[in-house]
């Protein structure tokens, strides 16, 4: 099979095992040797977890905890799974080591994010695949911790799964020149700010499966004019709503997470032009040592593939 079969299969198959925006989030409130904790896990995700109470709950370990009690339920109305735990610990904690490990029962670009109160204090951290263990000091971080931490959730958000790759190497093909890959990045970035500057101020509150699918059916339209519209010149205003959507991610990560808007945008930004600069160098190197597998007509071909898969995925539910 040549390689440009082999990269339209694993892109066009990436819809069946992932979700763009995939986040829980839970609050532990420790009462000296007593802790109570709830989870809220997203019900999408809930149909591929296999007893999903037990296997959620032993995924997420408090050090020295054991636990007292617990009850699972579906929450309809607010399109939540939800878990509420009671646990013990043999002495009043200072720190508590927590290990949450969600990503390998839910998708791999999952985002939990703990908050948690012990007598008056607070702290919180997120969890995803390439961060699984924390501790909690319950002391106020300084305001480099909060910039580095913030910024960083920012950078890893950007860099958060393969769709997120996906749209910006969507942006790279679109662009016919090195001026015209800037400019439509460029307005990429701005249409993530522009949802999260404007959205939180509307009374309109965007679902996560709207949300994928809009996107995916972005991507794929913009793939047509690649295709076969090479004179378009929409493609700035694509880019632009493209953005928009992928915006609306962010809105909601920073809804759940309550981070500050500018520093998670600042490193969302960094992560985006460090991939479309590695994108744009690789498509540039595949033209010259392999045109004849036509890799940016093959690789347009298969994000068209990708993006109606995943729509009708999402339209399904």
């Amino acid at each position: 099979m040549n390689p440009g079969r082999l990269i339209a299969i694993g892109i066009a198959a990436l819809p069946l095992s992932a979700h763009v925006v995939s986040m829980s989030s839970g609050d532990l409130t420790v009462d000296g040797a007593h802790a109570h904790y709830e989870l809220r896990m997203p019900l999408y995700e809930i149909p591929h977890i296999p007893q999903p109470g037990r296997t959620l709950l032993e995924h997420i370990h408090f050090a020295g905890a054991a636990m007292r009690a617990h009850e699972c339920h579906p929450d309809p109305a607010r399109d939540l799974y939800v878990c509420i735990v009671e646990y013990d610990f043999s002495k009043p904690p200072d720190t508590i080591d927590v290990e949450c490990t969600f990503p390998d029962v839910t998708v791999s670009n999952h985002v939990h994010q703990l908050r948690a109160e012990m007598g008056g204090k607070h702290d919180q951290a997120l969890f995803d695949l390439s961060s699984s263990r924390t501790t909690l000091r319950f002391r106020p971080p300084t305001r480099m911790e909060t910039f580095a931490s913030e910024a960083g959730a920012g950078f890893l958000r950007a860099w958060g799964g393969a769709a997120q790759i996906l749209f910006l190497a969507v942006l790279v093909l679109a662009g016919r020149t090195g001026k015209e890959v800037l400019t439509l990045a460029a307005l990429f970035f701005a249409g993530q700010v522009a949802a999260v500057l404007i959205v939180p101020h509307t009374a309109w509150q965007p679902a996560p499966r709207f949300v994928e699918a809009a996107a995916a059916l972005t991507v794929a339209y913009m793939a047509v004019e690649i295709l076969f519209l090479p004179k378009a010149g929409s493609r700035w205003l694509v880019a632009l709503v493209l953005g928009g959507f992928h915006g609306l991610y962010f809105h909601l990560f920073l809804q759940t997470t309550g981070y500050q808007k500018a520093t998670v945008l600042i490193g969302a930004g960094v992560a985006e032009a460090i991939a479309i600069a590695a994108l744009a160098l690789t498509f540039r190197l595949l033209n010259r040592v392999a045109r004849f597998v036509r890799p940016v007509q093959i690789t347009a071909s298969a994000l068209f593939v990708f993006g109606m898969v995943w729509f009708f995925l999402r339209l399904r539910g």
